[in-house]
């Protein structure tokens, strides 16, 4: 035998040990009863069923309140998901006693109301929350709630919204149920429903699906708004809103609810902004948008920006943004698209001023 065989009957008892050590390890790995792979695969699957059965009972719930019929195709749309899927997971919605059919539609249990009001409440801190405490853009606040909602717990949420002050709706204008589970009835009506002439005010904007609630974002529309119908024809609506024009097809004016006005009621003029300032005229704050929120807003409290104070326009940088205006005895740089966002009163000023 040569000395290359002699070394390969040396290595192979230690390859063979080294292999089979290797395979132990692997096979306690995959099966390990609470962090195992197998463990960990199954968790991420029962979390995944969770989420859908979750959402299905939001969806469910949202159908009752706006007394809209429920049925297989339109849970399936919602959900994103086949037909097939749908009917699986309806049927152990059924079994596990959370819905029930009637005639093709289907209907929370007093059980799966009661869930499904849960998560709605987290769903709707958790919005208000990203809203009014953190810098996230309003198109991620529906999302990053979406998330967080399946994994808090009642508790915590309630511990939330203790922490804001216990808040009555999310951002985007919808009630938000009680600790007790208790929801006002739904009030108003889509805004495509109106007639020309009305006026009403905005009360909820549908922030799904995400390319409508993005359009009406970036209109600047918000719950609280005053509307005024300017003209409907086939298939769409033209409205004021704080004294701008706004077009909107009526599958876009239906994601708005309104509640219309009784009577006659006074059209409010929009306020001109702090962007439309010159420099050397002077203004009064009047308000600051409610479009404007969490870190941004605080930022412009903490300057000295709230009702009744004056700010006088100082200087444009080069570039023309942002500019100096002079507040509280500070001269302080404001971006237009900041300024865009606090409402003024503007203010005579006399040739002494000026000429000071």
């Amino acid at each position: 035998m040569n000395t290359g065989a002699l070394i390969l009957l040396a290595i192979a008892p230690g390859t063979a040990l080294l292999t089979g050590f290797l395979t132990v390890v692997l096979l306690v790995w995959a099966f390990w009863p609470k962090n195992g792979l197998i463990a960990v695969l199954n968790r991420a699957r029962m979390n995944s069923q969770r989420v859908l059965l979750e959402d299905a009972l939001k969806f469910l719930y949202d159908c009752e309140y706006k007394r809209e019929a429920c049925g297989l195709h339109s849970i399936a749309g919602n959900l994103h998901v086949s037909s097939d899927t749908a009917t699986k997971l309806l049927d152990r919605l059924r079994t596990m006693g959370l819905i029930s059919l009637d005639e093709q539609n289907f209907h929370l249990t007093d059980t799966g109301r009661s869930y499904a009001l849960r998560i709605i409440r987290v769903h709707r801190i958790w919005e208000r929350y990203l809203a009014d405490e953190t810098g996230i853009g309003q198109m991620e606040w529906h999302g990053e709630a979406d998330r967080r909602e399946h994994m808090m717990s009642p508790e915590a949420a309630d511990a939330l919204a203790a922490q804001m002050g216990n808040p009555v709706f999310d951002p985007h204008g919808d009630p938000i149920p009680t600790a007790e589970g208790q929801m006002p009835d739904h009030k108003g009506q889509p805004l495509s429903t109106l007639q020309e002439g009305s006026i009403a005010r905005i009360i909820h904007i549908e922030d799904e699906p995400h390319t409508i609630y993005e359009q009406l974002a970036a209109l600047g529309l918000y719950p609280g708004m005053q509307v005024y119908v300017l003209d409907v024809t086939d298939g769409t609506i033209t409205f004021a809103a704080d004294g701008e024009e706004c077009v909107l097809t009526a599958m876009f004016a239906s994601a708005i609810t309104v509640e219309p006005f009784e009577g006659n009621a006074p059209v409010t003029a929009r306020h001109p902004t702090l962007a439309s300032l010159e420099p050397g005229e002077e203004a009064e704050v009047v308000g600051i948008s409610p479009n404007c929120r969490g870190q941004q807003r605080r930022r412009l409290m903490d300057m000295g920006i709230v009702p009744g104070t004056r700010v006088k326009a100082e200087f444009r940088s080069a570039s023309g943004d942002p500019v100096g205006y002079r507040i509280l005895g500070t001269t302080i740089g404001i971006r237009r698209k900041q300024a865009e966002q606090v409402f003024i009163k503007k203010l005579e000023t006399t040739a002494h001023e000026q000429s000071a």
